[in-house]
């Protein structure tokens, strides 16, 4: 089977910053409710999940809008600043500039679909110089107009953003909600990348199709080609 186009999720997948959106969360969850978030909430309740879902899950009932706002954005500043700080790790995933080269080169559409909100999304694209394989205007990301991970919106959104099908599509993801996500929206081929857990923890989940180390492993030949043509 070859697949005509790819979405990538963002956070722990092209750049593996999941201990430090852990690290920040675990402190706001003890401001919020009195108690860090255990490793086993962080895998259910934060990945891949909005801010809104975090933050009503750690209060046990729907917070209002200015409550999101205020928690959220001071989260991801401090968050924003931990990149800053620790510049040895303040780079995409080993493997990822060259699979981009790979994909612009032969025209085969990609995106991103992240449950980050604009604030982020926007560091990232000026910090990562996205603009040089992406088309900013199809990534899709956290606006307060879609559910969050697991409900499939995300995908099904990203997809229409290539023009494709997503049985179509290859997604890369890291977290149990963008893996089931990704299921829901019907995507073709669903990759896990071992950022924060290793091998075995993948082969449990029976939506995963393949398990990659980093971007390296992917098979460049399961996509079909479509070589750019010259003037």
């Amino acid at each position: 089977m070859q697949y005509k186009g790819i979405i990538f999720d963002f956070n722990g997948t092209l750049f593996w910053d999941s201990e430090k959106h852990m690290t920040a969360w675990r402190e706001f969850s003890k401001k919020i409710r009195g108690t860090a978030f255990t490793d086993e909430e962080m895998h259910k309740y934060m990945f891949g999940r909005t801010n809104e879902d975090i933050i009503a899950y750690a209060i046990g009932e729907k917070p209002t809008k200015d409550m999101v706002s205020k928690l959220a954005e001071e989260k991801e500043a401090i968050y924003r600043d931990m990149c800053r700080n620790d510049l040895s790790n303040f780079h995409l995933a080993k493997g990822a500039i060259s699979l981009f080269e790979f994909l612009k080169a032969n025209n085969i559409p990609m995106t991103i679909a992240t449950m980050s909100e604009k604030p982020n999304v926007d560091f990232y694209k000026k910090e990562f110089g996205l603009a040089k394989w992406f088309d900013l205007d199809k990534i899709v990301y956290s606006d307060g107009t879609m559910r969050g991970k697991p409900a499939p919106d995300i995908f099904q959104i990203a997809a229409k953003n290539l023009g494709l099908n997503p049985k179509d599509c290859i997604v890369v993801e890291d977290a149990i909600s963008g893996i089931e996500a990704a299921r829901r929206a019907g995507i073709g081929k669903i990759v896990a990348i071992t950022s924060m857990n290793d091998e075995n923890f993948y082969k449990k989940i029976p939506a995963v199709n393949e398990i990659i180390n980093d971007f390296d492993d992917l098979d460049r030949n399961q996509f079909k080609l479509t070589q750019k043509t010259t003037a």
